[in-house]
């Protein structure tokens, strides 16, 4: 007896969340982001409440993961801010949420929000469809501004030594 009156007790503490998470929905202001390796990127996140009374106690999440398959990600690179508490969204009402985020990893990366109850209830999170995000590898000639250096060094030496030899020909012709 003492387990069935703990079971309905969690099955309708859950029941809240998971009539809430039922009447969510997640959508995102774009499907496909392109940009460089080292760059900052950023995407919206709408959450909606479709259903007739306020949604509370939610919780949205952001996750990356690698599409190839090919890399390891660390979301913690990619973004210091990717767990958000939500206020209370109102009954047909929405809010949304802004992610930065940094292109650490060049090729095909997948993000997605989900959105759930921070009661731990054991109710499927609401996700938003993937982003892709495309990273191009960025290769460039003057990489950590070293070109200068790396051309000057050489040419100023050189100049030097020029200099010294044409001071010692001198030298030697007087």
């Amino acid at each position: 007896m003492r387990r069935l009156l703990m079971a309905v007790t969690i099955a309708a503490l859950a029941l809240p969340a998971a009539a809430a998470a039922g009447n969510l929905t997640v959508a995102n202001d774009r499907t496909a982001i392109t940009t460089k390796l080292g760059h900052k990127f950023v995407f919206h996140s709408r959450i909606e409440n479709r259903g007739s009374a306020a949604a509370a106690g939610l919780v949205a999440h952001l996750n990356v993961l690698d599409l190839s398959g090919h890399t390891y990600v660390d979301p913690e690179d990619w973004s210091s801010n990717r767990t958000r508490y939500l206020a209370p969204i109102p009954a047909q009402g929405s809010t949304t949420l802004t992610w930065r985020l940094n292109a650490v990893n060049a090729g095909t990366i997948g993000v997605y929000v989900a959105v759930l109850p921070r009661s731990g209830a054991p109710v499927p999170p609401t996700t938003g469809p993937t982003v892709r995000v495309q990273i191009q590898d960025r290769r460039s000639l003057n990489a950590g501004g070293i070109l200068p250096l790396a051309l000057g060094i050489p040419a100023g030496l050189g100049l030097l030594a020029l200099g010294v030899r044409v001071r010692r020909r001198r030298g030697v012709a007087q």
